[in-house]
């Protein structure tokens, strides 16, 4: 056998061969067989019943997988799914929805997340569309509003005018107290500005020879040290109005205050750091020696165990309770670190900025002595401050742009950036309550901004900003 089809089904030799078919039988057979195929062009054929075409449906809209053949698990949970979605738990015959105590059965399927989550072709929200009730639990779709972020105001709600407010980059002359009370250094003298009451105090004068360099709070009370250019430190109890002591050391003036519980560390023109203890009868009890310039930075950890101080040879120390040198040093930054600050959130974690010549703000790990990372704001950092309310913190910029930036925290993205002072902003302190900053510049300005959150509520205003708007004078 040659193994073509005509050879196989040949009949034997002695039979005759039966008479080949006409093509019109041919095509009448062939259409018998192929008749589930076939249309006739002519011809329209009707079904017994309506099957709708789902070809032009858009399920794609909706992320729907339909039911397929060898799905029956997945299609079982899709399907009780929608209907407890459209119909309620309570329908005859319709099984609850999985939960999360039946999730561990390995009978069920977790349904797909993506049931009533539209893509980006609908322009309506989720939540205005959904079937979903509020009191409704689905696994796996989130039924939360997104939260809108949040608005920093762009102009300050008061601004005071503060005449002979000093446009030197190494002196502090602004501090706010945790009894709501504003210390500022004009000149030779010193004016409190009570925030509740708006009342403004003349502490004191220190006469034509000598003026204020740097003024700083204590952590409770109302005692005030007052930095002067003679080299003297001066401690005033602002209820009183009376200087309680004068402390002597500094051989010139004093830029830098920082206050820890009892001790207060003074640092000079003199490079040293000297460390006083109010209660004893000396007038310092240890001296830190290490910087090659001017101090002209301090700040005590929140947990008082370390002094961060910054200087005008570019440098940033750390020293701890009882070191008189240096535990830890930084040299990256190229100009003078003035701006410091210890976050409030997370313990060892420090920031500084850089001067004209550097214009970065570095963080910093002191618990591993590492740097962590660093910006470049485009502008002379004078100020850094961190909000206790949330993890979010302030810088203040002098040459070229004068501007004030809220960043968020570890991201450093831009909350805001405010403008307004024209002149180096040079000073900054923030309110006792954690949400309103005050800025001071050589424009002989003071500009009171609310720029972080209450820690209850992000849309609480602070008590100070509502109490008094409009400009007055400090003095």
């Amino acid at each position: 056998m040659d193994g073509s089809t005509g050879n196989r089904n040949n009949p034997p030799s002695a039979m005759s061969p039966p008479p080949e078919p006409s093509p019109e039988s041919l095509r009448h057979v062939k259409r018998m067989l192929n008749s589930n195929h076939y249309t006739s062009p002519s011809r329209t054929i009707y079904s017994d019943r309506f099957i709708p075409s789902r070809s032009a449906s858009k399920f794609a809209l909706f992320d729907i997988n339909t039911p397929t053949e060898g799905r029956d698990d997945s299609s079982s949970a899709y399907t009780t799914l929608l209907r407890t979605a459209l119909f309620g738990p309570d329908v005859a015959g319709v099984v609850a929805p999985v939960t999360p105590e039946k999730m561990d059965s390995p009978s069920m399927t977790l349904p797909s997340r993506n049931i009533f989550r539209y893509k980006t072709e609908t322009r309506q929200s989720m939540h205005s569309l959904s079937p979903f009730m509020s009191d409704d639990v689905v696994p796996g779709v989130n039924h939360s509003p997104v939260k809108a972020p949040r608005k920093v105001p762009r102009s300050p709600y008061k601004v005071l005018d503060a005449p002979a407010l000093q446009d030197d980059f190494y002196l502090n002359l602004v501090d706010w107290s945790s009894h709501n009370v504003l210390a500022v250094g004009l000149g030779n003298c010193v004016y409190l500005w009570n925030a509740c009451s708006s009342k403004v105090t003349k502490l004191c004068d220190l006469g034509v020879d000598d003026c204020v360099c740097s003024v700083g709070w204590a952590q409770r009370g109302t005692h005030l040290a007052v930095g002067t250019n003679n080299g003297k430190v001066q401690i005033w109890d602002a209820a009183r109005c009376k200087k309680i002591r004068s402390m002597e050391g500094h051989r010139l003036r004093v830029g830098a205050l920082a206050w820890s519980s009892s001790l207060l560390s003074s640092g000079g023109r003199d490079k040293n750091i000297y460390q006083r203890d109010i209660r004893t009868q000396e007038d310092f009890v240890s001296k830190l020696s290490g910087h090659k310039s001017e101090v002209c930075g301090l700040k005590w950890s929140y947990d008082n165990r370390e002094l961060a101080s910054g200087g005008n040879d570019n440098r940033l120390f750390v020293w701890n309770q009882h070191s008189t040198q240096p535990v830890l040093k930084y040299c990256e930054h190229t100009a003078a670190v003035k701006a410091i600050a210890w976050s409030p959130h997370l313990h060892g974690l420090l920031a500084s900025g850089g001067g004209t010549a550097d214009r970065c703000i570095r963080f910093w790990n002191t618990t591993t002595n590492s740097h962590l990372s660093c910006m470049d704001t485009g502008s002379q950092v004078c100020n850094l401050v961190w909000s206790k309310n949330v993890n979010e913190l302030v810088s203040t910029h002098g040459y070229s742009q004068n501007q004030i930036i809220v960043w968020r925290y570890p991201t450093m993205s831009k909350l805001a950036t405010l403008t307004g002072h024209t002149y180096r902003v040079l000073y900054l302190a923030i309110s006792p309550d954690g949400q309103t900053i005050v800025t001071g510049a050589g424009d002989e300005t003071l500009r009171f901004w609310n720029v972080f959150p209450s820690p209850k509520s992000q849309n609480t205003e602070s008590e100070i900003g509502a109490l008094s708007l409009g400009r007055t004078t400090i003095r």
